[in-house]
């Protein structure tokens, strides 16, 4: 009976997948204006869709045989559990290779998700998303350039590698030479993207919707939702050109005191299309190349105060956020004017790369998302709560939203210590249990959180493994940062709303204890550093 039953759950899945694929080819044929394109489509689709729903049904039907009889809680099961996590991780991150575009975006986001996905999935994808994407080949890019630019690219430049440096889910990145001389990167779509990003788009929602309805706890809609609305945009490389001139300027205007240390490559609008983007080449190290960034004659350390200092200026100041802050899109160099530290190490300059995935933050959500770090910094609860449930988590899960913004287990975020947010070596374990067993409450969080916030939490993320990478571990005193830029902006978003003297006053003598309260803690930190290295 039981054998039955999960035979027929995959069944449903291929027949509906089956079903889709016969009857909404035929009626793309039928609808469109170019036939011999929807001709196309229809035989690259169905056989994209039928993989996807083979893959999906193989891991659900590994799941439920694989654990079958086993009791709750027992070693054995979480020794059979691991290893079907690691075998459906497998194929997925295969399914992902194979389909490319959306697919390598949907298993990027999953990468991120270390407090909702098994930490095998973690891993897995993890190691190969960033940077093992597929590659186009040169004729798919001589075809990008001919109906982009109309010519092939020894036409439109000097000098063209057609080996690519870098290869991405949406593109792939080339060396060049303008005719002046000038040294170029230019972003080249896969030319699959146009074929079938809105097919797979509808593929990945059916998948899901599917999914979840052959198991209600399984609900990631919520990350369809937000690739349908991201992925349009990102696709369109002179938004990302925009995006990349608007933040700068943000710096300039909002952050002046830090604009010298943050640079976007310069876009060459001229030779820029929506599928292609040429830009300023830039030479630098990885951010989390920690060997390299040293043989420039920098601190790794110091680059991790600039990165978190750059995105804290953005989401709390700016409210315009580079959501997609991986090490592959940072880049770090040697400040151009030669400035250096007290110590005579080389000033660092951040190299932000792929301005494609931004989100905006309103002034509520900005003020909330500020105020919230700010009580969590200085282990405020009531704060905590109330600014959590302001940003939606409502009053019921407003303690998981804190333990997932944070990392940490409530009893540590509203811990007093100073070093209460440092993530210590039992934490990861501990998160990943709370991870398994609160599963279905992560997942309705995560369905009413609204979207800017569900890419904070990503943007939180990325910045974490990249400060890890640098510093070999959590740190203080990126947390010192975070409090003392949501402080500045609270106190800024205050002032702008109060009028009376009296009201502006008390407001600056609230900063200053605040202020007062994070120069102890940096005292006291670099007291512990002072002894460290005296030990």
């Amino acid at each position: 009976m039981a054998t039955r039953s999960l035979w027929r759950s995959r069944a449903k899945l291929a027949f509906a997948a089956a079903t889709l694929c016969t009857g909404g080819a035929a009626a793309v044929v039928a609808t469109s204006d170019d036939p011999a394109s929807a001709a196309k489509l229809c035989t690259i689709v169905p056989v994209r869709l039928l993989r996807g729903a083979t893959t999906a049904a193989s891991i659900v039907f590994d799941y439920q045989y694989s654990l079958w009889g086993l009791p709750e809680g027992s070693k054995e099961r979480a020794k059979i559990k691991h290893e079907v996590h690691l075998r459906s991780a497998r194929k997925l991150q295969e399914l992902c290779f194979i389909n490319g575009g959306i697919y390598i975006k949907l298993g990027q986001h999953m990468a991120q998700l270390e407090y909702l996905v098994p930490q095998e999935y973690v891993i897995t994808m993890r190691e190969s998303m960033l940077n093992k994407c597929p590659v186009s080949s040169y004729d798919q890019v001589c075809e990008v350039f001919k109906k982009e630019l109309g010519e092939m690219p020894d036409k439109v430049f000097d000098e063209f590698d057609p080996e690519p440096i870098a290869s991405a889910s949406l593109a792939q990145v080339h060396v060049a030479r303008t005719h002046d001389g000038q040294k170029v990167a230019v972003k080249v779509q896969h030319t699959h993207m146009t074929d079938t990003a809105a097919a797979d788009q509808a593929t990945v929602e059916f998948l899901v919707n599917t999914l979840h309805w052959l198991f209600p706890s399984f609900d990631y809609r919520w990350l369809v939702a937000e690739i349908r609305e991201s992925l349009p945009k990102e696709l369109d490389f002179l938004i990302e050109a925009k995006n990349s001139v608007k933040c700068l300027g943000n710096f300039r205007k909002l952050s002046p005191h830090i604009a010298d240390y943050v640079y976007a490559p310069e876009v060459h609008w001229s030779l820029s299309t929506s599928k292609l983007l040429t830009m300023e080449f830039m030479d630098g190290a990885q951010v989390n190349d920690v060997i390299a960034i040293r043989r420039l004659g920098m601190q790794p350390s110091e680059v991790s105060r600039l990165v978190s200092q750059t995105f804290a200026e953005m989401m709390f100041k700016h409210g315009f956020v580079h959501c997609d802050p991986h090490a592959a899109n940072l880049f770090v160099r040697p400040l151009p004017s030669g400035k250096r530290s007290i110590f005579g190490k080389k000033k660092p300059q951040l190299i932000l790369l792929d301005h494609g995935l931004y989100k905006e933050l309103d002034f509520s959500t900005r003020f909330s998302y500020a105020s919230l770090w700010r009580a969590l910094v200085f282990s405020d609860a009531n704060g905590i709560k109330e600014h959590s449930v302001k940003l939606g988590a409502g009053e019921d899960l407003y303690v998981l939203f804190a333990g997932i913004v944070t990392m940490r287990p409530w009893n540590r975020v509203i811990d007093p210590a100073m070093d209460h947010l440092v993530i210590k070596d039992t934490d990861s374990s501990e998160l990943q249990m709370y991870a398994s067993q609160y599963f279905s409450q992560i997942s309705e969080l995560l369905r009413r959180l609204p979207r800017v916030i569900l890419l904070m939490l990503k943007t939180n993320d990325c910045l974490r493994a990249v400060n890890n990478s640098l510093l070999q571990g959590s740190s203080l005193e990126t947390f010192l940062i975070i409090g003392k830029v949501s402080s500045e902006a609270v106190a800024e978003a205050k002032m702008t709303q109060m009028k009376s003297i009296f009201s502006r006053i008390n407001i600056w003598l609230e900063e200053f204890l605040f202020d007062a309260r994070l120069l102890a803690l940096q005292m006291a930190l670099w007291l512990l550093q002072v002894r460290k290295a005296l030990t």
